[in-house]
């Protein structure tokens, strides 16, 4: 793994923060800005002025517009926030300057913006150095401030943190900045696992089996992928592990499918059918089994934890068509959770706990819907936009990211946990399904 990412100076310290923005404020939350789980939540209007060049350096120009520039598309990735054109804006930060003494607020206010992100960039001795303050323009006062440095290339990394510091401050979360995304690809040919940042941006081959590979599950640390694969002419499990890039096989006899990790725990749930049909077992990091969940005549598969890893949800044909069932892992005790539709499969439990997305038919068509732990307030989050497969929550519960062939060929989107704002996340040859959303972030 690269260290690059821990070359990220953070001055942190209160004295520091004090003597650069000369606001104690900037010390305290603000979760009430956004409350990522109101289904008509309204768009927060953002301004980001180019930043200011400190230094003269030549490249330094190019920089402020680049990182200004990521601050933006990052922001309206979220679906949270509304981006104002820079056409709009009544002052220049250029000459204003970027602290609140320097800012007339009415200028901000006049174009509709109530937060206000301004920044400077230095570079020295390739050095890349970046402040930030953000802004409540209603108040007029700022709400944290912080500069970071690191090497020229990690820039991106850079804006990133900020973002995740910025939406943490509004909302209580870190935000999706940092995660990575794992899905399956046709690209080369044969279906492989590839990764990319929360964006899209750079899409990086994992496997290179040759053959079907499936079912791709982040580890908690995000260091590790697991997956099926029937490169030995038949389907068994690997986990790969991303640093070193070494690989661990899995394998008992008949089928090795759905793996998972669950959240606290040094275990693994998985499919496997050595003792006859599709039951879901508990696995050990060595990849022996640890203990037997299900116990059905029909077939149980594609098992998803909740956040303190002591219920489990699963697709059982217990009934005849596959339908999503929880299980108690201290009692046992099994109840099911859909009955709307006869075909819900795909199960992934949202990361505040309260929530499971899966995948439905609806009238020939396959869509995602949302509903509660408990049964109630059933959502459809897509509709009429071809067949929409395998949803994944962001870490932090704001996202969703799913599959869809409303293009043709089947893509990774992405929308809000409302379904809104619903957009296409990377285009590549062939086709991408199954998206996996990390709960870190990683660069191997």
């Amino acid at each position: 793994m690269k260290k690059s990412c821990l070359n990220i100076i953070f001055l942190i310290c209160i004295a520091q923060l004090v003597s650069v923005f000369m606001h104690p404020q900037a010390c305290f939350a603000d979760y009430d800005y956004i409350k990522i789980s109101d289904p008509f939540l309204n768009k927060i209007p953002v301004a980001v002025p180019v930043f200011q060049c400190l230094t003269g350096e030549p490249a330094v120009k190019s920089v402020a517009v680049e990182a200004s520039n990521l601050v933006n598309e990052a922001l309206a990735f979220t679906g949270y926030f509304k981006m104002i054109d820079r056409e709009a804006f009544l002052e220049d930060s250029q000459t204003k300057g970027i602290t609140g003494p320097n800012l007339n607020f009415d200028n901000w206010r006049d174009i509709g913006a109530e937060l206000l992100i301004t920044g400077g960039v230095s570079i020295e001795d390739d050095l890349l150095q970046i402040e930030f303050r953000l802004f409540d323009t209603f108040k007029s006062e700022l709400l944290f401030g912080k500069r970071y440095k690191g090497r020229l290339d990690d820039q991106r990394k850079i804006v990133h943190r900020f973002c995740s510091e910025m939406v943490y401050r509004l909302t209580g979360k870190r935000g999706v900045f940092e995660s990575m995304i794992a899905f399956v690809s046709t690209t080369t040919g044969n279906k492989e696992i590839f990764t990319c940042e929360f964006d899209g941006y750079d899409v990086k081959q994992v496997t290179r089996t040759k053959s079907l590979t499936l079912f791709p599950a982040w580890s908690p640390d995000g260091l590790s992928i697991a997956y099926t694969s029937y490169q030995n002419d038949k389907p068994e499990i690997f986990i790969k592990h991303l640093n070193d890039k070494t690989e661990k096989r899995i394998s008992f006899d008949g089928l090795n499918i759905t793996p998972v990790w669950v959240p606290g725990k040094k275990l693994m749930a998985a499919t496997l059918s050595f003792e006859g049909d599709e039951e879901i077992y508990l696995l050990t990091e060595s990849g022996k089994i640890d203990k037997r969940l299900t116990k059905n005549w029909g077939i149980d598969v594609s098992p998803t934890f909740s956040p303190d890893g002591k219920m489990m949800a699963f697709v059982s044909k217990r009934f005849g068509n596959p339908q999503i069932f929880i299980q108690n892992l201290d009692t046992g005790e099994v109840r099911r959770l859909t009955y709307e539709g006869k075909y819900n499969t795909q199960p992934a439990w949202s990361p505040a706990g309260d929530r499971i997305a899966y995948s439905g038919m609806d009238n020939g068509q396959i869509n995602i819907f949302v509903i509660n732990t408990d049964g109630k307030d059933l959502k459809q989050l897509t509709r009429d936009t071809g067949s929409n497969e395998s949803p994944s929550w962001a870490p932090d519960g704001s996202l969703i990211a799913f599959s869809s062939t409303r293009k043709g060929k089947s893509r990774i989107f992405v929308m809000t946990a409302s379904g809104t704002d619903q957009q296409e996340l990377i285009t590549l040859s062939g086709e991408q399904t199954s998206p996996t959303w990390s709960t870190s972030f990683l660069e191997y």
